[in-house]
């Protein structure tokens, strides 16, 4: 499925960009964004991704030029999905360490379910009224939204394919993506998903703010995720009258609208508020050279910040295929309680450091909750050979980090199906090693002479 040309994009994380559709050269206005009369008898439409009177450097907004303004519709009623929310409040607080079986996929002979109506949320945190919070989702579909285009009036949605290509049309213009790909929707962005079948993968939906690349501090000028690599589609209308339903996410809740045309009919775009994807193999790794176990922060992809210094409302981090070269150090991740929650999934391949763990499962592991690598991986790595090895080859993990206290929604904890209710046992073979009159190698050879 997809487009039988290959896609442009324009190049560069959150750019000023400009876009017009070929068919129709000159329709973006000159010097001015909103003329008396438009070129082609197009509409402008101002689509506001920050307040007005933002600092420059975090002000977003678009300019989109458009066959019809997008107010013209039928008033939004409610949508039944019991599946999304942020009732947070429904299911009694659980601190245990979470993990979930692949989430399952109906086939079309069971029944038909397309991206919106397959989203579930499994936690989440804060409130999308109050504007801080995020909500942690997965997606199970095999079908295509025909005639429906779904926005997001709560926040961003970073989208991670884990199973089957992604063919996104938004007002902006139109994207694939792929497993090990990742793109992000931004607040008020229509848009709608294609697949080719049975698909799958996790959604971050972040309230309030907008993800960004994180700073490098001491890393320098390069390195992580390159702006250069981030990819904005380019405009691309489509005129269709036909009764087409547009389905709104507003404060937790889903409503539907009907109206007589095409959602995607923008002709011409410009500004620094657009849709983007980015390829994980992008990504330029850094990591520790001589020893001990650096801190995931060192792979973050991207982040949205809190108001406090250094605390993001989520990061987006990522485990990829890298090298390992430490001397005299238990190279797996260490043991740790954390003030931050970490919900992490697997993409392909397994997580070096924990058995179970394969692709379209994920797992939970709660503010404070205690974690770390199971007994085997343990065992393994405190006996390994010290010299350099090509780790989680043919991988990619990921987590979505927040320093918010994740609540387990009903469907997360009990409806699903798929939690794994002895992943506690992973730990339980660890073995006590403690040796009271253990000595360093070269004081007890001294005492055995």
């Amino acid at each position: 499925m997809g487009d039988e040309k290959p896609l442009q994009y324009m190049s560069g994380f959150g750019n000023e960009f400009s876009s017009e559709d070929p068919r129709c050269p000159g329709s973006l206005p000159k010097g001015q964004n909103s003329p008396q009369k438009c070129p082609y008898g197009l509409y402008a439409e101002q689509l506001s991704g920050s307040a007005f009177t933002c600092p420059r450097t975090s002000n977003k907004r678009s300019w989109l030029y458009r066959i019809l303004p997008s107010a013209k519709h039928e008033p939004f009623r409610p949508y039944a999905h019991p599946y999304v929310t942020h009732n947070w409040d429904d299911e009694a607080p659980n601190p245990n360490q979470m993990r979930w079986s692949p989430f399952k996929i109906a086939s079309q002979h069971e029944r038909k379910v397309d991206f919106v109506d397959g989203l579930r949320t499994v936690c989440g945190a804060g409130d999308a009224r109050a504007r801080n919070g995020i909500a942690i989702h997965i997606y199970t579909c095999n079908t295509n939204m025909e005639d429906k285009a779904f926005y997001n009036s709560d926040g961003d949605l970073l989208i991670v394919p884990q199973q089957g290509n992604l063919y996104i049309t938004t007002e902006f213009g139109k994207m694939v993506v792929e497993p090990n790909e990742i793109c992000v929707i931004q607040q008020g962005m229509r848009f709608a998903v294609n697949v080719d079948g049975m698909t799958r993968g996790y959604v971050l939906e972040v309230f309030g703010v907008h993800f960004t690349l994180p700073d490098l501090g001491p890393i320098g000028a390069n390195g992580l995720a390159n702006p250069r690599d981030f990819l904005t589609p380019v405009a691309c209308y489509e005129d269709r009258s036909v009764d087409y339903t547009i389905i709104s996410k507003y404060q937790s809740k889903l409503f539907c609208a009907k109206q007589d045309h095409s959602p995607f009919d923008v002709v011409a775009w410009h500004g620094n508020y657009a849709p983007y994807k980015y390829d994980l193999d992008k990504f330029m790794v850094i990591n520790a050279v001589k020893f001990d176990h650096a801190d995931p922060s060192i792979f973050t992809v991207l982040t949205a910040q809190s108001l406090r210094p250094g605390v993001a409302i989520a990061d987006f981090v990522i485990f990829p295929p890298r090298w390992s070269v430490q001397e005299h150090t238990f190279r797996p991740p260490y043991y740790h309680r954390n003030c931050m929650s970490e919900f992490m999934g697997i993409i392909k391949g397994t997580y070096e450091a924990k058995v179970g763990s394969v692709p379209g499962s994920a797992t939970l592991h709660s503010m404070m909750t205690p974690h770390g690598p199971d007994a085997a991986c343990f065992e393994m790595a405190s006996k390994e050979v010290m010299e350099a090895k090509f780790i989680a080859a043919g991988t990619q993990a990921f987590m979505f980090e927040s320093s918010l206290s994740m609540a387990l929604t009903r469907w997360g904890n009990e409806t699903c199906d798929v939690v794994d209710h002895e992943y506690f046992k992973c730990w339980a073979p660890i073995k006590k090693h403690f040796d009271p009159d253990w000595k360093p190698e070269g004081e007890q050879t001294q005492m055995n002479e």
